[in-house]
């Protein structure tokens, strides 16, 4: 490979092209998204392997590209087509298991002179089956015991062998060399300006190793130690880096002007509160005043609200925005379904009673103090104000009247998906933001409601999903935290039990005995399905055939009209090999479920496909009791609150997250009756997947699910696509296992920038900073 003095000031800014020369960066860049000098230095290897270790070859995934090192058991030629074609069957053992590699054509012969029985390799392919039988086909190889090399078996004899993460086109070995080239052109420079992003002082007191030997020991360790301290160091990089970026964040966001939203004594707040039925717990009033002190100052709050299932979330965000209103400001709520914004609507409108002017004759009473406050609504209510709902489907009618009410400052409070952010959507003084579930949303959707304020509004930012605290200092370290662990008063216990339908049929069967009791009782159940049906055909076609198109994954946007419906739920991590049929889907389940075990009672569906007149219609005679069983997707998985609901079966349990089981068992043991919630799964028990349902039947805890889930899932899948939909620029820290280094990390960059916001006296730092952070993380934690 070519090697080139690097061109830049700093070196790890330098392209990869600079250094490995064209072909060998373009597949780089186009397969790895390795295209900078520091983008390979920070592509570490997945583990490690020793001379005359034998990777289990028993534990390779299908279908994956895999790099293992073994040993060649036996290789023979066969012939086939009448002799006019041959083929190499190499097999490889570890002792644990076998795995065969197969070559044909014109290499035959040169392979079967290199890979004799008894010599050892690395050998990279992806793993197929042929005959019951692993396969690598024409896999690349690299033997580690060449005839040329008495050295190299010394050599090779005590090294580690860095294995890293590869492709098709690139194999493990082959990034090793480009890394080798690398590191040997930058030492021979004496890697001259290097920005480290450590402080020198915060190096020396926790005894880290200086970045150009970390980097040196992570790719070409000689002892497990080098690999040890190497990973300090370079976790401290990830988490400091990180954390100071979002200090710095958190620092921008006191220096923003905001008016300031203080609760008006015998206003809407105190009239609401007066009118409660219950008593708030301790955990909400607590949650209360830290909201409303951030809203009595004149920079904007930026607060995260996570708690339980069922801790009253919204009965704290809906306080702030009375408060808000109180103050003379406007309140937004967005919600990422219609489904969902319908339901705050109409929650909302039902918590203030007479306090709403829904029942006001519009226009017959003038607005006070500009953000929606009125006097004197029929019904006796000294004040209130008006609540009003838009979406994306509203009548044209209906729609403009929402729109002036904003623009004139009728409407206090205003519910809505995305169609809030449009353009045509003015508000007289916007005041308060309130996103609902911020996973569902991209950064520049809740930065586009935020700009319609002529102040940067307060942000109250809620989340259904419990994050550990790790999470929450990574992906939310620019908002401060509140969290609601205590549920309210009245709330029912839930049981949760794991149904094997293929195992035990009987199990299913009494599964659908049990809703039915409930239906007799005079509750109500849901039934959740992974999937919406055929959409090709009509639902009478469908009838209780299985439906056997291609399966959609489990959560993933369901409606294929409206994108406020689509439903980006978490797809659990991959099962173990296992042969699955399509997911059930809501129509074909609603079908049997009708015509079998459920005959007689009032079945009907819900899901994203359906016009939004006919969701709302349906969710609003399920609320009334009208309708027994509710068969759905995840559209019912936050913010639907039916106290009477006490049932509910989740078809096909293993293909949703853990997170998301415990959401959607949070729909049931709303009222005064116990809840009944029932995972139904054809997986065997000895699965991934059952241990995962175990977990969430074990445990009505959503915090210590959330480790659980996250310890299951890829990092990147919760860091990344959290907030910004970027890659996670975390490679080598683990946000569970590494919770002192990144509360650490916090409390070190937190201290730094105070004393040096524009990190005047840390250079390094901030070159550091712009190498690190990609362009869209960079633009998340700008905007946050």
């Amino acid at each position: 490979m070519p090697a080139s003095e690097p061109t830049r000031d700093e070196p790890l800014q330098e392209p990869l092209k600079n250094l490995l020369g064209g072909s060998t960066a373009k597949v780089m860049s186009e397969h790895l998204g390795l295209r900078t000098v520091g983008d390979l230095l920070h592509h570490y290897p997945r583990r490690y392997a020793e001379r005359g270790e034998l990777t289990r070859l028993s534990d390779l995934p299908l279908d994956e590209h895999v790099t293992v090192v073994a040993q060649i058991a036996d290789a023979r030629v066969h012939t086939f087509n009448r002799g006019k074609g041959q083929r190499l069957e190499v097999t490889l053992t570890d002792g644990s298991g076998r795995l065969q590699l197969v070559f044909f054509g014109r290499s035959v012969h040169f392979h079967k002179r290199e890979l004799l029985p008894g010599r050892r390799g690395m050998f990279a392919g992806k793993v197929g089956v042929f005959n019951r039988r692993l396969q690598l086909s024409h896999p690349d190889y690299k033997l580690l015991d060449e005839e040329s090399g008495r050295a190299d078996v010394e050599r090779f004899a005590n090294e580690l062998l860095p294995l890293y993460p590869a492709c098709k086109q690139l194999s493990s070995w082959s990034i090793e060399q480009s890394v080798g080239t690398v590191l040997n052109t930058l030492q021979a420079t004496g890697w001259r300006g290097l920005a480290d992003p450590l402080p020198a002082a915060l190096r020396e007191q926790r005894g880290l190793l200086p970045l150009p030997e970390a980097l040196e020991k992570i790719h070409r360790p000689r002892t497990k130690a080098d690999i040890a301290h190497a990973r300090s160091r370079l976790k401290w990089d990830e988490a400091f880096v990180l954390q100071v970026a979002l200090a710095r964040r958190r620092a921008s966001e006191t220096e923003l002007p905001a008016a300031a939203r203080e609760p008006v004594p015998g206003g809407l707040l105190d009239a609401f509160d007066e009118r409660l039925p219950f008593t708030l717990t301790e955990g909400q009033q607590a949650v209360g005043r830290e909201i409303f002190a951030d809203l009595a100052t004149e920079h904007p709050m930026h607060r995260l609200l996570q708690g339980e299932v069922g801790s009253g979330k919204t009965l704290v965000a809906l306080r702030a925005m009375l408060a808000t209103v109180d103050a003379g400001g406007q309140a937004a709520l967005l919600a990422p379904t219609e489904v969902l914004a319908q339901q705050h609507h109409r929650s909302i409108t039902e918590m203030l009673g007479e306090l709403a002017g829904e029942a006001e004759q519009r226009g017959a009473l003038p607005a006070t103090g500009g953000g929606g406050r009125r006097a004197g609504l029929p019904g006796g209510a000294a004040q209130g104000t008006r609540v009003v709902l838009l979406t994306g489907s509203m009548g044209a009618a209906a729609r403009r009247q929402a729109l002036l009410d904003l623009v004139t400052g009728e409407a206090g409070i205003v519910v809505g998906t995305h169609a809030l952010i449009e353009d045509k959507v003015t508000f007289h003084d916007l005041g308060l933001v309130v996103v609902d579930e911020q996973h569902r949303f991209g950064v520049e959707q809740r930065d586009a409601l935020r700009a319609k304020g002529k102040q940067p509004p307060h942000l109250l930012v809620m989340t259904a999903t419990p994050i550990p605290r790790t999470v929450a200092m990574t992906v939310f370290g620019d908002l401060e935290t509140s969290v609601l662990d205590q549920l309210p008063a009245g709330r029912s216990p839930i049981a949760t039990h794991v149904v094997p339908a293929k195992d035990k049929p009987h199990f299913l069967a009494r599964a659908w005995e049990r809703v039915r009791e409930e239906a007799e009782a005079g509750h109500q159940a849901y039934v959740v399905c992974p999937r919406i049906g055929d959409e090709d055909e009509t639902g009478a076609a469908r009838g209780t055939r299985q439906a056997a198109g291609a399966a959609e994954a489990a959560g993933a946007a369901e409606n294929a009209g409206a994108a406020e419906d689509a439903a980006d739920a978490e797809e659990p991590p991959a099962e173990d090999g296992a042969d699955k049929r399509p997911p059930l889907a809501v129509v074909d389940v609603a079908a049997q479920l009708t015509a079998g075990p459920l005959s007689g009672l009032r079945v009907e569906v819900l899901h994203g496909r359906l016009a939004p007149e006919a969701k709302d219609e349906v969710m609003r005679r399920f609320a009334a009791g009208e309708v027994d069983v509710l068969v759905a997707t995840t559209v019912i998985e936050v913010g639907v609150n039916v106290p009477n609901a006490t049932g509910m079966v989740i078809m096909d349990a293993d293909r949703f997250g853990v997170s998301q089981l415990h959401q959607l068992r949070g729909r049931v043991g709303r009222g005064s009756a116990p809840g009944l919630c029932l995972l139904v799964t054809d997986m065997p028990e000895a699965s991934a997947a059952r241990s995962r349902l175990e977990a969430v039947a074990g445990t009505l805890d959503g915090f210590e699910l959330s480790r659980i889930d996250l310890e299951q899932r890829r990092e990147g899948d919760v860091l990344g696509q959290a907030q910004s939909g970027a890659r996670t620029s975390l490679r080598m820290l683990a946000v569970i296992e590494d919770e002192d280094v990144i509360a650490e990390a916090r409390q070190e960059a937190t201290r730094l920038v105070t004393e040096d916001p524009g990190l005047e006296a840390h250079p390094e730092l901030r070159t550091a900073l712009d190498a690190l952070l990609d362009e869209e993380r960079e633009g998340y934690l700008d905007k946050g």
